[in-house]
């Protein structure tokens, strides 16, 4: 099977963790205005522990974290700052590393419903337009309706780099759906309609993404279609469908290291060959996921 690439991790909570400035409703967005320094550290921390792709600290650069007087003044700015920081952490690595640049749900994160096309896609275009000089892939992040990746997709169409679509999942569900209630299937489809290079799950509980990898392996199997297939996982406990992640905390629970790493080899035989964290999943999950992908492939 094809070796494993290892994504990064949840910056927000890391950035918490470390002590950056760190507060609702502007979550990850505060380092960038108050730290920038820490975020470069944040990515170093992920770097250090094996992520070959780095994620852009872009996820709260929109009007739902930053309110819409920030986000006029500032969030374009702010964009830019997220992907010429993780790139300057790259540089002083002195390290083969890539930097994903994070197109977040313009409107919040699991909400489906909060979703209009009118005013998210300016959003996500400013983002696109701040970031594309710096980052060497995309990746549209926690897409929760066919509605929200028909709306990033048209602003990724012309894109020059490899675009990566990533769903999140209703935890709830005793079959995989989006939060929408949209299928896997139809949204294999989708993206397999678009210039995408892969599609992925993430910002869902662990249990749910290899039922979810198995259907669209499946699909892209039947399409007969060229796409990657990738996974990265929250700590949270399931999230409801009523969830405001802007002013809501939500309860985490305990996923050591290695239990994580028992998931991501599940993961990998059902076709994922990207494999990282989201919400929670830290530097020492990337490091013994990092260790496992060595031990994995050294021998073949």
């Amino acid at each position: 099977m094809q070796k494993v690439i290892i994504l990064d991790g949840g910056m927000g909570h890391e950035l918490r963790r470390m002590g950056a400035p760190f507060s609702r409703p502007l979550w990850s967005a505060e380092a960038l205005i108050k730290a920038p320094e820490m975020v470069v550290q944040a990515h170093k921390a992920y770097i250090d522990a094996g992520a070959e792709i780095i994620t852009t600290n872009s996820y709260a650069c929109v009007p739902f974290h930053l309110g819409d007087e920030l986000y006029q003044e500032r969030g374009a700015e702010l964009a830019q700052l997220s992907a010429k920081l993780a790139a300057q952490a790259v540089s002083e690595s002195h390290r083969s590393v890539k930097v994903a640049g994070s197109l977040p749900p313009p409107m919040g994160s699991y909400r489906p419903d909060f979703f209009d096309t009118a005013i998210a896609q300016p959003v996500t275009r400013a983002l696109y337009e701040a970031m594309r000089d710096d980052v060497d892939l995309w990746l549209a992040e926690t897409i929760s309706s066919l509605a929200e990746f028909d709306s990033t997709a048209a602003v990724l169409r012309d894109a020059q780099k490899p675009v990566y679509f990533s769903f999140t999942l209703d935890d709830d569900s005793a079959t995989p759906q989006l939060r929408s209630g949209e299928s896997i299937t139809a949204a294999v489809e989708r993206v397999a309609q678009s210039n995408a290079t892969g599609l992925m799950f993430n910002c869902s509980i662990p249990e749910i993404m290899s039922t979810a990898l198995s259907e669209a392996k499946r699909c892209i199997d039947s399409l007969n279609c060229d796409l990657q297939l990738g996974v990265y996982a929250n700590k949270f406990t399931p999230i409801k469908t009523t969830q405001d992640s802007r002013s809501q905390e939500i309860e985490m629970r305990e996923i050591s290291p290695e239990g994580y790493s028992k998931f991501a080899n599940a993961w990998h035989s059902q076709g994922a060959t990207i494999i990282g964290g989201c919400c929670g999943i830290g530097p020492e999950h990337i490091a013994v996921l990092s260790e496992w992908q060595e031990s994995t492939f050294s021998a073949r």
